[in-house]
């Protein structure tokens, strides 16, 4: 089985919804990133590309987004989605296609706009059938809930399954909220970042939150005693991210280091009511296989589409709490559905190189209760020598 490494990565801004990108399509958004990723490593042809997309226009929207980027035509391209968890889907089968033999470069990740989100219905005008009057922009993620707020009440549900708080969920959100904003100060993401149609910073970050300010924020839910408010779950996002994977004679053929490998991956079903809870199971799922602990783990980053998600990890993992999303999390930078894998990667990447670590996770909880996880071991974060003197011989 052939090995796979993470060469590096590219994002948007992240804009919420009828902001920056209000007007920009998330083929071009996409397009634009994939092509400048490719540019950055002299990648004039990768053998395939895997784009996450959640509330497009339907269609194949990862090929549309490799034309409108202006990659060669004769390069693969397929869509996917597993709704919040597409992007880091998209790694993990651009992974299983490399370690597999296939290809040798691919570009996953993924491209959403929430602000030109399509209306839909369905075709069904029986009285009788519950599709009356069908018209929706969420799909339905289980059977017997069709409202739009269907992901609010399952992580209504998980918080009171998990024993989170509304303090404990409002102190996550702080938290998330003052660590980007002190990441985007220094500049840390700065060189993954590309400035877009005049983009300048992503916009959910707030640059002033407190608690007070969170005890006022409104409930977004009527679920009894409810905790989810406008201030502890995540924006409406639009972004695009994506990933250079490639294989060992691909990196050795061009003589570049990479800056991860992928050590393995997991993806579990869980129960589907509170599919906020399913990041950690596959978490727990993927170390077990891999023979490891919480604690041999440096840097997590989970999508924290709601503060449950991370409230939870808190709680049930006291001894690595403050590994979790060092950088801040979605709550802060908000959460472009099909792009979020991809992002949370790129943060990840950086945030071993950085802070130095050997091994870091990435993790989302889908809609249905699907559960996706990486783990990644690091070549350029300071547990070890210089990247620059490393060698392929040496580094293991």
């Amino acid at each position: 089985m052939n090995r796979v490494f993470l060469v590096g990565g590219l994002r948007s801004h992240i804009g919420i919804r009828n902001g920056i990108f209000k007007k920009v399509r998330p083929e071009v958004l996409g397009g634009m990133v994939a092509k400048a990723l490719c540019e950055r490593y002299d990648l004039t042809c990768p053998d395939a590309l895997i784009c996450g997309n959640a509330v497009g226009p339907g269609g194949n929207i990862g090929r549309l987004l490799l034309l409108e980027g202006g990659l060669p035509e004769r390069v693969p391209a397929f869509t996917i989605d597993l709704q919040c968890a597409s992007g880091l889907a998209a790694i993990h089968m651009a992974a299983l296609a490399i370690m597999a033999g296939e290809w040798d470069a691919v570009l996953a990740g993924g491209a959403e706009s929430a602000s030109l989100q399509p209306i839909r219905r369905y075709a069904d005008n029986d009285e009788r059938s519950h599709l009356r009057n069908p018209v929706f922009t969420a799909a339905q993620f289980r059977p017997g809930e069709f409202g739009d707020d269907a992901m609010l009440l399952g992580a209504e549900r998980a918080a009171k399954a998990a024993g989170i708080s509304r303090e404990e969920a409002d102190e996550a959100a702080l938290l998330s909220q003052e660590r980007a904003k002190k990441t985007a100060e220094e500049g840390l993401l700065d060189d993954v970042i590309l400035p877009l149609f005049g983009s300048s910073r992503d916009e959910a970050i707030r640059k002033r939150m407190s608690l007070k300010l969170l005890e006022r924020a409104p409930r977004v839910t009527d679920f009894p005693g409810g905790i989810l408010t406008a201030a502890n779950t995540c924006t409406i996002n639009d972004g695009a991210a994506f990933v250079l994977l490639a294989s060992e004679r691909w990196m050795k053929e061009r003589g570049l280091s990479p800056v991860a490998e992928i050590e393995g991956f997991s993806m579990v079903g869980s129960d589907s009511a509170v599919p906020p809870l399913s990041a950690d199971r596959a978490v727990s799922s993927l170390l077990r296989d891999k023979g490891l602990f919480y604690s041999d783990v440096d840097a997590f980053e989970y999508n924290e589409a709601f503060a449950v998600i991370s409230a939870d990890f808190r709680k049930k993992h006291r001894d690595v709490a403050d590994r979790l999303n060092l950088w801040g999390g979605a709550l802060a930078y908000g959460h472009p559905y099909g792009a979020s894998g991809a992002e949370i990667m790129i943060h990840l990447m950086k945030i071993l190189e950085k802070e130095g670590g050997r091994y870091g996770v990435a993790a989302i909880p889908a809609a249905g209760g699907v559960g996706e996880a990486i783990l990644i071991r690091s070549w350029g974060s300071g547990w070890k020598e210089p990247l620059k003197e490393k060698t392929w011989e040496a580094a293991f």
